[in-house]
């Protein structure tokens, strides 16, 4: 009995992996809506150093150590999640292993590959805070060819889940698809934010051919922003903007994953059992915040979800295959003549349900939606437009400036510089 007794807690405590992470995750969301981003990132890490945290921990405190203005300390973060995730496409054979044997959530937290490009983003706005000009090229270069491969693994990964589609598990992909059927996806894991942010560093540093690719790409991602394509066109007549101001306007929170159980039906040899695979299911906040003359530039949802239903379809579908096989033993032991066939059966079903969880961690401090608005800098010096756009922007002298604003449930965050 001591034997059950501890496979029953330890079959316990991992049932409530999900449940407590949801917790966790709605916690870093919810104070750093209130602007608390230093207690956010501690209490999510457990006041762990940046060497012990885990991927998704330096994700959480690399954007809020942005956000509390400290950029060498974010880029830092940032630099040792780079370390870590080099290859964000690959797969772990260890690591597979350990979700079928003891569930999604006991496993390491697996980045979306959008979650590397948004590290370089912000690693660019880190740079330039932090005064270090020379190095934005250097993380734009290294964005652009991570962007290239990730093309190329979304495409292959479309590829080998089309195939798995067979009707024996139909009833679940159909399931997952309806969670897309309202998005209009890109057809690519890009980052147009990125794209413009890169495209107007290199316009303002006179480097016209560099501004002109990552400009073309961010026009046909954007769908025709005007203020986009001004840029594009200075780009093409080899000439700097002067006196302009971008403010990049983030709103909202990306979608966070709840787990939802699906029942199927597992056949054994004592007939057809009902078996529970759990999912994860997105939620959306929809948060629109309408401010005059600011254009959309990037759907965090649609591009979440491009990647999402790929990886989601994936992963229930391994997690079919392997919630099947438990099943299928645990009907076994429940048949076999031994006399502890009961107890054993027992304890088979128990870590089916512990270990049947879906993978509900994602990075759930990024922002659902990112604007911008292209505006001269004198219409900025005095706090002429703040009624307008209701942030408060008060330049004091002419120039080039870029703006990044981030709207929560509290007082804007608002980082100016000066380029």
């Amino acid at each position: 009995m001591k034997k059950f007794g501890f496979v029953f807690v330890v079959c316990f405590i991992l049932s409530g992996c999900a449940n407590v992470m949801v917790g966790q995750l709605d916690d870093a969301r919810e104070s750093f809506a209130n602007n608390d981003f230093i207690e956010s990132a501690t209490q999510f890490a457990d006041n762990k150093n940046i060497s012990e945290q885990n991927s998704l921990e330096l994700l959480i405190t690399g954007l809020n150590q942005f956000q509390a203005q400290d950029y060498h300390a974010s880029d830092t973060t940032f630099e040792e999640f780079n370390k870590r995730n080099i290859n964000t496409t690959s797969g772990s054979i260890l690591r597979e292993a350990t979700n079928i044997i003891a569930g999604r959530m006991a496993s390491e937290y697996r980045p979306y590959m959008m979650d590397s490009l948004f590290v370089s983003y912000y690693q660019i706005w880190d740079a330039i805070g932090d005064g270090r000009h020379d190095d934005v090229r250097v993380i734009i270069n290294q964005s652009y060819a991570r962007q290239q491969e990730m093309s190329r693994e979304y495409a292959d990964l479309v590829e080998k889940n089309s195939e798995k589609n067979t009707p024996e598990n139909s009833e679940l992909v159909s399931k997952l698809e309806e969670n897309k059927a309202n998005w209009a996806a890109y057809t690519d894991i890009m980052n147009p934010a990125l794209m413009y942010l890169a495209g107007i560093w290199f316009l303002n540093d006179g480097d016209f051919n560099d501004a002109e690719t990552y400009l073309k790409r961010a026009v046909g991602m954007s769908d025709g922003n005007s203020y986009v394509a001004t840029d594009l066109d200075l780009s093409e007549q080899k000439t700097k903007p002067t006196n302009t101001t971008w403010i990049f306007i983030e709103s909202g929170f990306a979608p966070r994953l709840r787990q939802e159980t699906v029942s199927l039906p597992i056949v054994t040899n004592n007939g057809i059992i009902w078996s529970a695979v759990a999912i994860a299911v997105p939620e959306f906040g929809h948060t629109t915040v309408y401010i005059p003359g600011v254009k959309p530039l990037a759907d965090v949802n649609a591009m979440f979800m491009t990647e999402f239903n790929e990886y989601s379809i994936n992963d229930a579908l391994r997690a079919f295959a392997s919630t099947s096989a438990r099943t299928i033993a645990q009907s076994a032991v429940y048949n076999s003549d031994s006399p502890y066939a009961g107890l054993f059966g027992l304890g088979a079903t128990l870590f089916s349900v512990a270990t049947t969880d879906a993978e509900i961690r994602s990075w759930v401090t990024l922002p659902e939606n990112i604007g911008v608005m292209r505006v001269n800098t004198t219409d900025l010096i005095g706090g002429k437009l703040n009624d307008k756009l209701g942030i408060s922007l008060d330049l004091k002298t002419s120039g080039n400036y870029l703006i990044y604003v981030r709207l929560t449930g509290n007082t804007p965050i608002v980082h100016t510089f000066k380029i």
